[in-house]
């Protein structure tokens, strides 16, 4: 296969919050599958060494993706150049702890333009072009934190419920454009989320039974999660090779067990209220 060939076959890839974590591992996993990435990123320089280990094939672009001109410019600018977007992965975010009185308007207003404005900005962006080839995937890289929430993390999960539920919706308007739609349900990795990423919320005493376990235990596992964001690359990159592509894809066995736990839960929510809820017919 020529070098025109293998460049012709290749998917580009958009990636946001691309220079750590999730990021990093799903660009370097694109890479070394024979893709090519466009790194979003707030600044372009720390992306330097992955690009000189794959010249050529990775770019980096400024790209805070709650700035509406540079997210327009970066999807302009890479189909001017690539020809397609092939891949997006909404990928930037950042931890939040505090329980809801503990988290301020601007903090959960904060939380909400990176994790879930950003995101369908860039998912509205990109779906023309998908659409004009009818092909393309949209990866939305949520948390298990998006089907479930417990004390302390109330702003982070509304944050990925929210888009978990907008892409349930945007997934059956775009099956038959040919377009596709994964939503990544990640549990704890080493990834900077339980460190440099996390963001604490002012505490209120009443709280620390409650929250305080919660901030204590996120701070604590920093670099000690069980999952490694290498191999949730790898199964990534798997996933999208189904001939099938599921809807939600649940990396590392904490977020197996807790999403199972919580269908549980809503079943069982379900058949106690079952003969209230059904009595509520109108009667004709």
């Amino acid at each position: 296969m020529t070098n025109n060939q293998e460049a012709a076959q290749a998917r580009r890839w958009l990636i946001t919050g691309a220079n750590s974590g999730f990021g990093s591992a799903f660009a370097r996993a694109a890479l070394a599958a024979g893709d090519i990435v466009i790194a979003g990123v707030r600044r372009p320089e720390t992306m330097a060494a992955l690009i000189a280990e794959f010249p050529g094939r990775i770019t980096a672009v400024q790209l805070d993706v709650t700035n509406a001109e540079q997210c327009a410019q970066a999807v302009k600018n890479t189909v001017e150049e690539h020809g397609q977007i092939d891949v997006l992965v909404n990928n930037a975010g950042y931890g939040v702890v505090g329980a809801i009185e503990e988290t301020s308007e601007e903090e959960l207003r904060g939380a909400m333009e990176v994790m879930f404005f950003g995101a369908m900005r860039l998912t509205r962006l990109v779906l023309p072009h998908m659409r004009a080839r009818r092909s393309g995937t949209i990866v939305q890289v949520t948390s298990m934190g998006g089907m479930l929430s417990f004390p302390g993390v109330g702003a982070y999960s509304a944050t990925k419920g929210a888009l978990e539920l907008a892409s349930e919706a945007l997934a059956g308007e775009v099956a038959p454009l040919g377009i596709n739609v994964l939503i990544v349900e990640p549990g704890a990795f080493r990834t900077e989320f339980a460190g440099p990423s996390l963001q604490s919320a002012n505490v209120i005493e009443d709280y620390e039974p409650t929250v305080g376990a919660v901030r204590a235990a996120l701070s604590g596992s920093h670099g000690q999660q069980p999952g490694d964001p290498a191999k949730a690359a790898a199964a990534l990159l798997a996933t999208l090779e189904l001939p099938e592509l599921p809807l939600r894809l649940a990396l590392g066995e904490d977020a197996v067990t807790a999403i199972r736990g919580k269908l549980a839960a809503v079943g069982a929510d379900l058949d106690a209220t079952a003969e209230l809820s059904l009595s509520t017919a109108a009667d004709n």
